[in-house]
């Protein structure tokens, strides 16, 4: 059998290692920030019977175009925005993956500010695109003028902007959006994959009338508790649209994908219906944790990052044996909690505080 350095792979992809959150079937998993609540039964009902209507035609490839989901979610969006604004892939990765097949490869870059999702360096290797990580402030923020700084020395092709952020749920003002695409001539990506949850900052989808280089993402795995399905999407200049179909392999998007996305966002009031409900688990896992002295930095998506762990990599291992899955991402102390049911809040709690008080474990 031949290792993985007997092949002959491309230089900036020797030595990495593949993305890989912790998979167990266990009773509490709380590690990949999913929609823990279940689907309601009338959309199961009838995306059913969108399916078996869509698999009826299965011997045929699907429209290519997709023009009825975009529709749809153009629709869902709003700010007026019209189909031919809109895009969608098997999951917001293979979006930005295709962003980066259009805009970047080789001798371009690609700049974030960390720590940020995981993905996008691995994007970047993916697609022979150079990643440039600047850090952020010291509580996780990016001001307009960390922005323009970092943009200003570092001369990026494409910047993307993760908001709010993962993993440590940091909010982002339109303020920074604006500056960063103001600061450069390339791509800006708004990363909003957890946009609904966050009830505080308008979506840069409203930044978009006259600024043709920017590009807001979107996905229906949070929110939506449509992680199984793989639809991401996003919205942009209609040209940013065209570039993205030069790279897309032809009918990406099967006709199963695209007759339960179009059922999930008919029904779109019923599967954000649960929204309210992981906001109010997550402010009251961030109380409970607080009150016990650990560091809860503030988070406008469906999850939170917590400091004040001795060992993270300990605390994993223990709440792992108790059938809870929390993520341990290497960030120095900490660990990110998805808010799950109440059920699954009250158990995370009470594992925690077993531990003692911060610094215990």
């Amino acid at each position: 059998m031949a290792e993985l350095s007997d092949l002959p792979l491309r230089d900036n992809l020797v030595g990495k290692t593949p993305y890989g959150a912790p998979q167990a079937a266990v009773p509490v998993s709380l590690n990949v920030n999913e929609n823990t609540h279940p689907l309601p039964e009338a959309f199961i009902a009838e995306a059913t019977e969108a399916l078996a209507a869509a698999l009826r035609g299965v011997n045929r490839y699907p429209d290519r175009e997709f023009m009825g989901l975009r529709e749809a979610l153009a629709g869902y969006l709003g700010y007026g925005l019209t189909p031919e604004q809109v895009w969608a892939a098997n999951g917001s990765n293979e979006v930005l993956q295709q962003i980066l097949q259009a805009f970047g490869g080789p001798g371009r870059t690609l700049m974030s500010f960390t720590p940020t999702y995981s993905m996008y360096p691995l994007l970047a290797d993916g697609t022979d695109t150079g990643w440039i990580g600047v850090p952020r402030d010291a509580d996780f923020r990016v001001t307009p003028e960390l922005a323009v700084a970092a943009i200003r020395e570092h001369q990026p092709d494409i910047v993307v902007l993760c908001a709010p952020n993962n993993p440590t749920g940091t909010p982002m003002s339109l303020e920074t959006v604006i500056a960063a695409y103001d600061a450069f001539d390339g791509i800006l990506v708004v990363d909003e994959a957890y946009k609904e949850f966050d009830t505080a900052t308008e979506s840069a989808i409203s930044l978009l009338p006259g600024r043709h280089r920017l590009i807001v993402s979107r996905t229906m795995s949070k929110a939506f508790a449509f992680a199984g399905v793989r639809l991401g999407y996003l919205a942009a200049d209609s040209a940013v649209v065209d570039a993205l179909r030069l790279v897309r392999l032809p009918y990406h998007l099967s006709g199963l994908t695209q007759a339960a996305a179009v059922t999930a966002v008919k029904h779109s009031e019923a599967m954000l219906a649960t929204v309210g409900e992981i906001r109010a688990q997550r402010d009251r896992l961030g109380v409970a944790l607080a009150e016990r002295g650990y560091t809860v930095h503030e988070s406008g998506a469906n999850f939170l990052l917590v400091g004040g762990f001795a060992d993270p990599g300990a605390v994993f291992e223990r709440l792992r044996a108790q059938g809870i899955l929390v993520r341990d991402l290497g960030i120095a102390g900490h660990v990110r909690i998805t808010a799950g049911t109440e059920s699954e809040t009250s158990t995370v709690i009470s594992a925690i505080e077993e531990f003692g008080a911060a610094g215990s474990v």
